[in-house]
């Protein structure tokens, strides 16, 4: 490998280190499929990389048969979302006020779910907001959750 991809291989490796990953927590059939998977829904904890103490869990469709097996499919743009505080809050280190902390593809090539913080400085509050969008035309889909952080825990902002 030439020496002047490394530079641009580490940055990619850290932007997406410092994305959350998503831990499955569990799954429910929603239709019969005769070949491959069934269609489902799924629901995923997704641990904020800056914000200790918080995890968001998201619920989606996850489409099955040939296609969902082999990838191929595009799934339903639709998804809720619940974060809560799962532990004592503390903030790693200075917030922007609106950072994507998680993307999903969703699809082979066009779709991906995104989960955005916002911070609420004048409420003390992290606000969180799923969405899908594609290359040429995103979703107006979306869902919205909040932690509010107790006072005596600093949010610092970038």
């Amino acid at each position: 490998m030439p020496a002047s991809f490394r530079p641009v291989l580490a940055a990619l490796a850290l932007v997406a280190a410092t994305l959350a990953q998503a831990e499955p927590i569990g799954a429910v059939d929603t239709a019969f499929q005769w070949i491959g998977p069934d269609h489902k829904i799924v629901v995923e904890a997704y641990d904020d990389p800056k914000v200790q103490g918080v995890t968001c869990y998201v619920s989606r469709a996850k489409t099955g048969g040939i296609k969902g097996a082999m990838g191929l499919a595009v799934d339903k743009s639709e998804a809720s979302i619940a974060c809560r505080q799962v532990g004592p809050v503390s903030v790693r280190e200075p917030l922007p006020h609106q950072e994507e902390v998680f993307n999903e593809r969703l699809s082979v090539l066009f779709k991906r779910l995104r989960i955005v913080r916002m911070v609420d400085a004048t409420r003390h509050t992290l606000v969180y907001l799923t969405y899908s969008d594609r290359l040429i035309d995103g979703s107006p889909q979306n869902a919205v959750t909040a932690v509010a952080v107790d006072r005596g825990t600093a949010i610092p902002l970038k």
